[in-house]
């Protein structure tokens, strides 16, 4: 007979070997490969199993009329615009985040409203009791909602409830690294348990026409512990971003196969609970009554909603021999580097001498392009101590040759800027700018805006 084949999957990365190892040759951790028992098959299993027992599968063409999928509107509209709506009947939502940012009162917040509003909804717990759901179900107002609430680290025992009767519209799992499936051997959280795990409760969500929610633990790096396939398997994947220090909180749509990607929803943690934040500027910008050196408004985009921030850079001159810090939060420090060594390079000005310190208000975190020139301005208003005007934004792309190039949505970016009261704008010469009421100074090089910035 043929020995059977197994395998081992890495911990934490999900990586898959043919033979076990101290170290993992994908993301380099020690002592994180484990037999995934539930993979074991013989040559001949192999062979055999994909050329019968299979049943034919009906096709259909591009053409076909297909009505769009119904939504359950939560009635919070940060949540629902994340998720591009509302739940999807039959759709799997991942949402992820730190521990304590807020992922189980944003949930049970929207279950209650759910509830509230007639629909049936069960809310199953891993990792607190139901008494402890209850208190805080209390402290935030919704101790009367009708959810149907139990806690359980049981797939099976969780399916055989739900099956008995009408499935719920909405079933939520907090959280799928404390789910067990008899199925697998191993324990709760391991690459194979969260799959199989997930795997079951996915095909009851698409069986039964219920919308399901998991919640997922992060690693410390941020993303999504467990293997990297759990996100392939859902539909919608959910970021929930934010630092416990500051109050705002963001829901950020990474992956949607029912609406857009990069949408997010911002809320404002309270002692009820969190509150939905309808105008997102007025959490990151600070007050702009006087000139300060250094600190330039930038208007971010976030999927279609526009969100002003305010960009803070300092310079500090050192003595001569010392080398210079770079400090980055909430920007990317390689990109920092590329626009300092382009001002220095295609601009004349001397940085290297300078501690330099970069710092997006409020703790929001940028990753669009667009905020170059922002940061330029912001680096060229601290080294040379000349205020920006307060009622000036600034947006671009800039490239190593100096040129400043248009970016995406710029008449959307001015406009979100008008309504706030700002009266300048910064901008690439090219940049296509319709119907907003700011004045625009373009430019098309980095060093005619330098020259802009210092009066030359």
């Amino acid at each position: 007979m043929a020995k059977p084949r197994k395998r081992y999957v890495c911990q934490q990365c999900g990586s898959v070997t043919a033979q076990w190892a101290g170290q993992c040759g994908d993301c380099g951790d020690w002592n994180t490969l484990v037999e995934d028992a539930g993979a074991v098959v013989t040559p001949f299993q192999a062979r055999h199993n994909l050329q019968s027992g299979g049943r034919a599968i009906q096709l259909s063409g591009l053409d076909s009329d297909i009505p769009l999928p119904d939504r359950m509107a939560t009635g919070i509209s940060e949540l629902d615009r994340a998720l591009g709506g509302g739940f999807v009947e039959g759709s799997a939502t991942l949402i992820g985040g730190d521990p304590g940012i807020g992922k189980s009162t944003l949930l049970l917040q929207a279950t209650a409203r759910l509830a509230l509003a007639g629909k049936s909804v069960a809310y199953v717990s891993g990792e607190e009791a139901a008494d402890q759901v209850r208190l805080r179900a209390r402290r935030l107002g919704l101790g009367n909602a009708p959810v149907q609430l139990a806690a359980a680290t049981s797939v099976r025992d969780i399916l055989t409830t739900l099956g008995e009767g009408k499935a719920p519209d909405l079933l939520v799992i907090d959280s799928i690294q404390t789910m067990h499936s008899d199925l697998i051997e191993g324990a709760p959280g391991t690459v194979s348990q969260v799959r199989a795990s997930s795997g079951e409760l996915i095909r009851f969500a698409k069986e039964r026409g219920t919308a399901l929610v998991l919640v997922g633990h992060v690693t410390k790096d941020g993303s999504i512990a467990g293997p990297r396939v759990l996100e392939h398997m859902v539909d919608t994947v959910l970021a929930f971003e934010g630092e416990r220090s500051h109050q705002y909180r963001i829901l950020r749509a990474v992956k949607n196969r029912f609406g857009g990607t990069d949408e997010i929803g911002v809320f404002s943690m309270a002692t009820e609970g969190l509150s939905e934040v309808s105008n997102p500027s007025s959490l990151f910008l600070t007050s702009r009554d006087e000139s300060v050196t250094g600190t330039v408004v930038f208007p971010a985009l976030e999927g279609t909603r526009p969100v002003l921030v305010e960009v803070q850079a300092l310079t500090v001159r050192l003595a001569s021999g010392a080398t210079p810090r770079r400090a980055v939060v909430g920007w990317d420090s390689g990109r920092l580097a590329m626009i300092l060594a382009v001002l220095e390079a295609r601009c004349g000005l001397a940085f290297a001498t300078s501690e330099v310190y970069l710092n997006i208000a409020g703790g929001y975190r940028v990753q669009d392009p667009a905020a170059d020139l922002a940061v330029a301005a912001a680096l060229v208003s601290a080294l040379s101590e000349r205020p920006v005007p307060t009622d000036a934004i600034a947006f671009g792309e800039v490239a190593l040759s100096g040129e400043v190039r248009p970016v995406a949505h710029g008449t959307l970016r001015l406009k979100e800027a008008g309504k706030l009261g700002f009266g300048r704008a910064m901008v690439p010469g090219a940049q296509a700018a319709e119907g907003t009421s700011l004045t625009l100074s373009t430019f098309r090089s980095l060093p005619a805006f330098v020259d802009h910035m210092l009066g030359r």
